[in-house]
């Protein structure tokens, strides 16, 4: 019992921080550019885990790995943290964050869709009316709930938030055959990501000193949102007795998120805000629990 404390308060200390990354983002594009704030974000969590690696001796693990598997990370770092990232906070500098974030949260039934697709996975019975249910929420938001004129701050912004989605789902499915410790690969991958983004700035002449403010947020959002929030997450799910009781309170992270967003950054939360985000938390639990009767189903 006293373990399984342990796996529900490290979950909910990484939710919470989750929670705070939307907040985060905002305040921080105050002072950086979207790629700016990835590049010293990507190089504080890559810093961050290779401490915990070093502290904890896996970094041995690196010693025995081949040539296919740093390929595989310079691959996996190109998707996450340079694509993913750096088409979410440009979402994120487009949008409020009380769009960007619900419309963000989307991405376990863009990885359903794209498991059908690329995967040729066979849908179950509930898959499209849980897309579809998601779906409705993500047309309620982009709207502000007026379906017959597209109202959204910015349409680019929208279309930002969605494709983060695709390239995050992506990332997953390419990640979940993946035998490596995933501290270590994630850890390269920032390596990998942070070198994709420092030559993207340099190509594009836009590297530049963060301002104090800026690395402030830069280093909070590479620790809380990026690097030692998941190592939390995943410990939280090895010491639970099963993944299940942990893994539902992710589901308390994009409501939490929109509290944060009310109060810190003085959004009026609009009711589309809230009903969509209903509708898309909705769908994908009817996605992941609706056929299990039939069929018990069989995170990085």
């Amino acid at each position: 019992m006293e373990q399984q404390r342990r796996a529900y308060v490290l979950a909910v200390v990484a939710v919470l921080f989750w929670a705070t990354a939307a907040t985060a983002f905002k305040l921080s594009l105050q002072y950086l550019a979207p790629s700016t704030l990835v590049l010293y974000a990507s190089l504080t969590a890559c810093l961050c885990l290779l401490l915990i690696l070093t502290l904890t001796k896996r970094y041995r693990e690196f010693g025995h790995w081949q040539a296919q598997d740093v390929g595989r990370s310079a691959l996996m770092g190109l998707l996450n943290p340079f694509a993913y990232y750096v088409i979410l906070l440009e979402a994120y500098s487009r949008l409020p964050a009380q769009q960007a974030q619900p419309l963000n949260f989307v991405w376990p039934i863009v990885l359903v869709l794209m498991s059908v697709l690329l995967l040729k996975q066979r849908p179950g019975l509930v898959t499209l009316p849980a897309m579809a249910l998601s779906f409705t929420g993500v047309t309620v938001i982009a709207t502000r709930g007026s379906f017959t004129g597209f109202q959204s701050t910015d349409p680019i912004g929208v279309a930002l938030a969605l494709g983060s989605t695709v390239v995050w789902a992506l990332y997953w499915i390419l990640s979940v055959r993946d035998a490596r410790d995933p501290v270590n690969r994630l850890c390269l991958n920032f390596a990998f990501g942070s070198g994709y983004t420092l030559l993207y700035l340099a190509a594009t002449d836009a590297l530049v000193a963060p301002t104090l403010p800026g690395s402030i947020g830069a280093v909070y959002v590479g620790l809380f949102e990026m690097g030692l929030t998941f190592v939390l997450w995943l410990r939280a799910l090895q010491l639970s007795r099963t993944a299940a009781e942990v893994s539902n309170l992710i589901y308390l992270t994009p409501f939490v998120s929109l509290l944060l967003i009310g109060i810190v950054l003085g959004e009026p939360i609009h009711p589309s805000t809230l009903i969509g985000l209903v509708l898309i938390v909705g769908g994908i639990l009817i996605q992941q629990y609706g056929g299990r009767r039939r069929s018990p189903a069989t995170s990085d």
